[in-house]
């Protein structure tokens, strides 16, 4: 099988592998298309990802795939299912995994981060973090699940009761699926933020009330103080000082987004306090990904006009830096 194999230092190999062999209680899949996430950016660019990275090591953790083999005592999955993979593999045994905080383990490993994950033609996985697709779903749709899982914690924080505006700051993969689930938890207004003219037109098509240019001061101050709940994901500080700008009294802001490791913020301490502000963290995806899956299965998420570009096996230096292009909204890898 062709394997791309991140060595560090901004550079792939592909090579020639055998294909792995399923253990007990494993399965081997067949990847069918792998997506490039932010966190393939900052792993590229030698920052951290979702746990420590080190090379050589297959990275691509949102992909779905065909199984072709089961090992010993998998008895929930067979050959020819298809499945979506949930990368994060928890320790089981520190505090947070035992005190409902698994998100938080420092023990945690990330198929397509600390081992071999999509960006090949096969993959070795644990049966428990393959989730069935329904038959009918595109491998493209079924590469989502885990940015929408991931999307799904960040909006069970931010706690969306129907009949709120919700703000949306970004206009990316994550901002668009996140824009589709604050529709389905009740917002009776949507706002996107986002500069790129491309995004806001996907953002209208894709249920936005509104769709503002930041840059934009009239369109600015139209939406300031105009949000109950405010979710960032962009990851910079301009980004950062709308979200409290957009946020009205008694608002939530979740800072959804992967910053630089050392990115800072002078947080308007007033603010929060006159405004009463309640500031959330989200991290990965703790328990959400087979509700992902079912909502993928039963149609309720449109990643049409989000998935814009794809590339080979052969291609990962310009799938990375198309992913970082103002043409691109999502790119993927189809990897056979």
């Amino acid at each position: 099988m062709k394997a791309s194999c991140f060595l560090g230092n901004q550079t792939f190999e592909v090579q020639e592998r055998e294909i792995p062999k399923a253990g007990r209680g494993e399965v081997v899949i067949k990847n069918m298309v792998c997506g490039v996430c932010g966190t393939d950016v900052h792993i590229y660019y030698g920052e951290p990802g979702s746990a420590d990275v080190n090379p050589p090591v297959v990275l691509g953790h949102e992909y779905a795939g065909e199984i072709v083999e089961v090992g010993e005592d998998v008895t929930a999955l067979k050959p020819g299912d298809h499945v979506t993979v949930d990368p994060n593999i928890y320790c089981g045994q520190c505090q947070y995994c035992r005190n409902g905080k698994k998100q938080l383990c420092p023990s945690m490993q990330a198929v397509g981060v600390t081992r071999d994950g999509g960006f090949a033609q096969y993959s070795l996985v644990p049966a428990a973090q393959a989730f069935k697709l329904a038959d009918a779903v595109p491998f493209e749709a079924g590469a989502m699940a885990e940015p929408l899982a991931c999307c799904l914690h960040g909006v069970d924080l931010a706690g969306i009761r129907p009949g709120q505006t919700v703000c949306v700051i970004g206009g990316g993969a994550i901002g668009l699926i996140m824009l589709q689930l604050c529709k389905l938890s009740g917002a009776a207004k949507l706002i996107l933020s986002e500069p790129n003219q491309k995004r806001r037109e996907a953002a209208l098509q894709l249920g936005a009330d509104l769709a503002i240019d930041p840059t934009d001061p009239q369109a600015r101050q139209s939406v300031e103080g105009a949000a109950d709940v405010v979710i960032e994901c962009v990851g910079n500080n301009p980004a950062v000082q709308s979200a409290f700008s957009f946020a009205q009294k008694g608002a939530v802001i979740v800072l959804f987004s992967v910053p630089k490791v050392d990115a800072q913020f002078p947080v308007p301490l007033f603010d929060v306090y006159k405004k009463e502000l309640t500031i959330k963290g989200s991290f990965v995806n703790p328990d959400t990904h087979a509700r992902a899956v079912e909502l993928i299965n039963a149609g309720k998420i449109d990643f049409s006009p989000i998935i814009t570009h794809r590339f080979n096996i052969h291609q990962l230096p310009e799938a990375i830096a198309a992913q970082q292009g103002s043409e691109s909204i999502k790119v993927v890898v189809e990897t056979n």
